[in-house]
């Protein structure tokens, strides 16, 4: 396909055209998809006006971890509820700022589930944040919504992605067929097709972690890192450079982009807390594009794509991009 006819292209024109693996998409995916695409349009609308319209600070509410909600992060989970509980493909959905899924009047069997606003700390800074979705199939239909329905690996999802709100509103997803990207026409309202069959190269000179925790992390971690910083002059013979921006939808949206590794692990500061994100939420798509993409994602131990999740909000360490890299560190991981 040409750029001209790329551009050309729309989410909704997409959908409608494209085969995955052989198949059409369906309808009902279809229909979730695009609600969640037209709620990311009008998000980023509410995102742009920010300080003009009273949208920046605190909310002064905690969200179901304990953690102080932006008034972007309610106004954000309110917008994707709306956005999409009119589906009638839809069964259920959970959200990283609720405590329970939440049952819609749909009589379908897709489950989604979302991260309405990543990075929200950055929201008063001007910095790039993000919507983070991932779509399940609930296994049984019939039955009443539950929150076990949500616990399956990453595996079963059908499809996942993010919106990025920077520069430009950028949609990167995955229906388990490559990974494609779309840039949103904000005079249109439109995502427009700008990028097929992305790839993440297999090496790399990039990496992103906050530096800050250096001392807390586990030794794997530590060594990788510390072979980065000597550069030329260690053992692997080139020169990194680190990128963090502390938003996990820029620092992945960058791999995706231009290759890299991006690496939130465990530390010692909570030894009881296999990590800071939420598998659910933000480890099983983004592994899922990633993995798309050509790269990896692991916790250390094993791919985040097979663990199995025994509650809604669990947590994990996260190391994904470049796959060169991720098997550098897995193998670190088995020599402890």
């Amino acid at each position: 396909m040409s750029a001209s006819s790329t551009f050309n292209t729309n989410f909704k024109q997409y959908l409608t055209s494209t085969k995955v693996k052989g198949a059409d998409i369906p309808a009902g995916l279809q229909e979730l998809l695009l609600a969640v695409a037209d709620t990311c349009s009008t998000l980023s609308h509410e995102v742009a006006q920010g300080a003009l319209i009273g949208l920046l600070g605190s909310a002064g509410t905690g969200n179901v971890q304990g953690e102080v909600q932006q008034k972007l992060d309610v106004i954000a989970n309110d917008l994707l509820i709306d956005g999409v509980q009119g589906c009638k493909s839809l069964a259920g959905l959970a959200s990283e700022e609720m405590e329970l899924p939440l049952p819609v009047q749909g009589t379908g069997d897709y489950l989604l589930l979302f991260d309405p606003l990543d990075g929200s700390s950055n929201i008063d800074v001007n910095v790039s944040i993000g919507t983070i979705f991932s779509v399940l199939k609930k296994q049984d239909p019939a039955t009443p919504l539950q929150t076990e329905d949500f616990l399956l690996s990453g595996r079963h999802q059908v499809a996942a992605g993010y919106v990025v709100y920077g520069p430009q509103t950028t949609m990167a997803l995955t229906l388990g067929d490559g990974v494609v990207m779309f840039t949103l026409n904000k005079v249109t309202g439109e995502f427009v097709l700008i990028k097929h069959a992305v790839e993440i190269a297999h090496s790399t000179k990039e990496f992103a972690i906050n530096m800050s925790n250096m001392r807390h992390w586990a030794e794997p971690v530590r060594r990788y890192v510390d072979e980065c910083l000597a550069g030329v002059s260690g053992e692997r013979d080139k020169d990194f450079n680190m990128r963090w921006i502390a938003s996990m939808v820029a620092d992945v949206h960058r791999v995706l982009s231009r290759g890299g590794i991006f690496m939130y692990p465990w530390d010692q500061r909570e030894p009881h807390k296999p990590g800071k994100l939420r598998l659910m939420y933000e480890a099983n798509p983004m592994s899922f594009l990633v993995e798309q993409a050509g790269g990896a994602s692991t916790n250390g131990d094993q791919l985040i794509m097979d663990m199995v999740p025994t509650e809604l909000h669990e947590r994990v360490s996260v190391m994904l991009g470049s796959k060169e890299e991720i098997e550098r560190l897995q193998h670190y991981h088995s020599q402890v």
